[in-house]
């Protein structure tokens, strides 16, 4: 689940980042919103989708804030406060698409409170490095599942998720910060590395139960809602955001 928000587009294992030539879109890929917004079950599915990314956002905003209370140094303070104000910028968006295309923002959002507040609860970091790890490495198993739905929304849609998914820099900084950390005192490596996989696990069972409880988003993802993904290839999707924690674990210098 996006509950922060920085992708390592290094690790983005899309056709587009790879640069493959994407194969010409198809179906609802192809239309715009207010063509596939007719599908009621579609447009829910949507609805659920930017309340889940909005949430997500503004979490994200609260959580670099915190973050920035335990940085070392005046200049990480500073980029982090930079960070925070990015992503408060994307939840702007979000929040301005949902009442745009005639949503409550706040009603879309709900839904989604307890499971991202259930998750920072669980995953609170206990010091500088560990709030890096978990921004770097939390975030962008989230990001990476988005990124999957997106290829399977109507442009409109798809552009602004993509947009609002753009690194805000934590990525960089966060794999400068820790490798030179480790690079200090090798130990850190090996509890950071522990982290990194409990912050895997919670992340992707998050995840998964919210998508069981959102019918549309399930629907969505299993077939049954405009192009949606067969069961194989939710298999085959999560297999790809294993493969890409794994080479993000080894830009931080940990073992996956």
């Amino acid at each position: 689940m996006r509950f922060m928000t920085t992708p390592d587009n290094a690790a983005d294992t899309s056709a587009e980042a790879s640069g493959d030539t994407a194969p010409a879109a198809t179906g609802v890929a192809a239309q715009n919103w207010d063509t596939a917004s007719a599908d009621p079950q579609y447009r829910a599915a949507v609805v659920d989708l930017l309340g889940a990314l909005a949430y997500g956002e503004l979490a994200a905003f609260e959580r670099l804030a915190e973050d920035a209370k335990l940085a070392p140094t005046l200049s990480d303070k500073a980029e982090l406060a930079k960070m925070a104000s990015a992503e408060f910028h994307h939840f702007e968006r979000l929040r301005d698409r949902l009442s745009g295309i005639g949503e409550e923002p706040t009603g879309a959002m709900e839904p989604f409170v307890a499971a991202y507040d259930g998750f920072h609860k669980q995953t609170a970091p206990s010091d500088w490095l560990e709030g890096l790890v978990k921004a770097y490495v939390g975030d962008s198993i989230a990001s990476d599942f988005y990124r999957e739905v997106a290829s399977r929304l109507d442009e409109d849609t798809r552009g602004l998720v993509l947009g609002v998914l753009d690194d805000t820099g934590h990525a960089s900084f966060a794999v400068e910060k820790v490798r030179g950390a480790i690079d200090a005192d090798p130990r850190v490596g090996g509890r950071l590395a522990l982290w990194a996989r409990r912050l895997m696990g919670e992340a992707l069972s998050q995840s998964q139960r919210v998508v069981a409880d959102r019918d549309a988003l399930s629907t969505m993802l299993v077939g049954g809602v405009a192009d949606g993904f067969d069961l194989a290839e939710v298999g085959r999707m999560f297999s790809r955001i294993t493969e890409a924690h794994t080479k993000r674990m080894a830009a931080l210098g940990l073992a996956a």
